[in-house]
């Protein structure tokens, strides 16, 4: 991905299929709310909406997109099956459940939202499925450790082509990053912002005011800067537009491992390490 980032930047998947760099997440938002918030993100130039069976808004996500007036194959829509729905029959029935909710006839990229042990494998034969009969474009997995995914490596030729995970400087999950750019698999961070636990650190404080940016345009940056696609979530406007504003510039070498160092394992989700 490089520095030279811009708001129509892609990144080409390996199966070839381009998705956009940022992205809006929609996680608690719904019905008109998240339409119109949805569909700001879009007005302003946001092309990849993430949503998931589990947030119950797909039809919301579906809504904003026709009322948008966008060509569908201009806008990159993601969601995920949740953890009811594994087993190779299940998986199928929930992505065409998710189809009728977003109303659309394929999903960009359709990954599983969690590595739940002794089903996940017959699911992921389930997603290879879908993708051959083009129900999707492409297919991955979310909050996969390094451990899970070595599973899929090993008994499928079909490589995830993305990988969303938690991921910030405060939970800098480097051996994960380093696995996934070895192997072909592009990471995703959700949560980039910490859900705002760390927007008030004095250490970030300081850099963002070295190139007059808000704490959260730098940790965008950064991620970024990390080759790793993003999706922060944003329910009001002015965060929405204000999260566009990490194109014009670049965190230094000096400054981005200042950052790497605020490590502290920081989980404000669920955490999958420990799932076998």
């Amino acid at each position: 991905m490089g520095n030279d980032l811009d708001f129509s930047t892609r990144v080409k998947l390996n199966n070839g299929v381009e998705m956009p760099v940022l992205g809006l997440g929609t996680w608690e938002m719904h019905g008109k709310n998240a339409q119109k918030s949805i569909l700001y993100a879009l007005e302003i130039g946001y092309r990849l909406i993430d949503t998931a069976a589990i947030y119950r808004n797909e039809k919301d996500v579906g809504k904003a997109i026709r009322k948008s007036g966008i060509p569908r194959d201009e806008i990159f829509i993601t969601t995920k099956r949740w953890n009811a729905d594994h087993g190779y029959k299940s998986a199928i029935a929930a992505c065409e459940r998710s189809l009728r909710r977003l109303g659309t006839s394929y999903i960009d990229l359709y990954l599983i939202h969690w590595p739940v042990e002794g089903l996940r494998n017959r699911t992921w034969e389930a997603m290879e499925a879908l993708l051959n009969k083009g129900r999707c474009r492409a297919i991955g997995v979310s909050n996969y450790m390094v451990r899970h995914l070595k599973e899929v490596l090993d008994f499928s030729s079909t490589i995830p082509a993305v990988n969303q995970v938690e991921f910030s400087p405060y939970l800098y999950q480097k051996g994960l990053l380093d696995f996934c750019q070895a192997h072909g698999v592009q990471l995703e961070a959700y949560s980039p912002l910490t859900r705002a636990a760390k927007l008030d650190d004095p250490g970030l404080i300081s850099i963002a005011e070295k190139y007059s940016k808000s704490t959260a345009q730098i940790l965008i940056r950064w991620v970024l800067q990390k080759n790793i696609v993003t999706i922060p979530k944003s329910s009001k406007e002015e965060h929405t537009r204000d999260n566009t504003g990490v194109f014009d510039f670049v965190i230094s070498p000096e400054d981005s491992q200042a950052m790497d160092s605020l490590d502290e394992n920081l989980r404000t989700w669920w955490d999958p390490s420990e799932v076998e």
